[in-house]
């Protein structure tokens, strides 16, 4: 079996200390040529600066096709496509378009006056530039604002049709939830590439809680797992097994490509990518 393409998502730095980090990341996995890495926008578009930023300095230092995230937070038409145009300018030829999360303390997202009211209408607007390649996000588990089982499903759909190329999923802790929605998104004629979200649980109280805010599921027998791990102190052992299990029941059911959540921490990301054979070694054998 080949070894898979993979994607990394990186967040923009807010601190000294922070870039550190994030530097590190991009050096560590740069050698195992990803197809694209991503860099985040933070809730309600707060850090919007700080993603350009670390969007051209990625590509510029380490040769990687960066997808800018862009969302509809809290910025008008005008301004929201006078950002993607700069990133065209700067040779970024990749976008992931996004509703966006609200600001902290809001209830729910609201539209700016005069900006784009949804995902769908954003991705439209790139689409007619036709200076993109666009990604979008899809929700193996139901959306916190799901109106119903299916409306992942149905919005996905929209999305694809108004321009996107292919779609990246929120995070999950079980194949067969990848697997269940991938089989529900052909059902409903969706022909997109759907590339499964991968995180790698460098911390599990912190995995816990990002899980409860995005509505993934968090079986019990992981919850165990990592209990049990915690008192014999070896988490990361657990951690890099069980994502390693994971991506290789994925690929075995026919996935092509990974995407990495790696918040910025490329170790543990690094070490799966190694048990799945995508290593600098095997890369470069693979160009040649």
């Amino acid at each position: 079996m080949p070894a898979p393409r993979v994607s990394f998502e990186f967040f923009p730095p807010q601190s000294l200390e922070a870039s550190f980090r994030l530097w590190e990341a991009a050096q560590m996995l740069a050698p195992l040529r990803p197809s694209f890495v991503s860099v985040t926008y933070g809730a309600g578009g707060t850090t919007r600066r700080l993603t350009h930023e670390a969007v051209t300095t990625i590509r510029r230092n380490y040769d990687l096709n960066v997808a800018a995230h862009l969302t509809c937070v809290d910025a008008g038409r005008d301004e929201t496509l006078a950002i993607a145009e700069a990133y065209a300018a700067s040779g970024v030829t990749e976008i992931v378009a996004l509703r966006g999360d609200p600001p902290k303390g809001a209830r729910g997202f609201a539209p700016h006056p005069q900006g784009f009211a949804n995902s769908v209408e954003l991705i439209e607007a790139l689409a007619e530039t036709r200076l993109f390649n666009l990604r979008v996000s899809a929700y193996p588990e139901p959306h916190p604002e799901a109106t119903d089982a299916n409306a992942d499903v149905r919005w996905l759909g929209r999305k694809i049709a108004a321009g996107a190329q292919s779609a990246i999923t929120q995070f999950f802790f079980e194949a067969e939830t990848f697997l269940r929605f991938r089989d529900r998104c052909a059902a409903a004629g969706i022909t997109a590439p759907i590339i499964p979200g991968i995180l790698p649980i460098e911390n599990w109280d912190g995995a816990r809680r990002f899980a409860r805010r995005c509505g993934a599921r968090v079986p019990q027998w992981l919850d165990d797992a990592f209990a049990t791990a915690a008192r014999d102190g070896r988490q990361d052992l657990l951690a890099t097994a069980l994502c390693t299990e994971l991506c290789d029941t994925l690929l075995q059911e026919g996935v092509e490509d990974l995407h990495f959540y790696t918040l910025n921490r490329p170790q543990l990301t690094r070490d799966v990518c190694h048990a799945l054979g995508i290593t600098p070694e095997a890369v470069l054998q693979k160009v040649a």
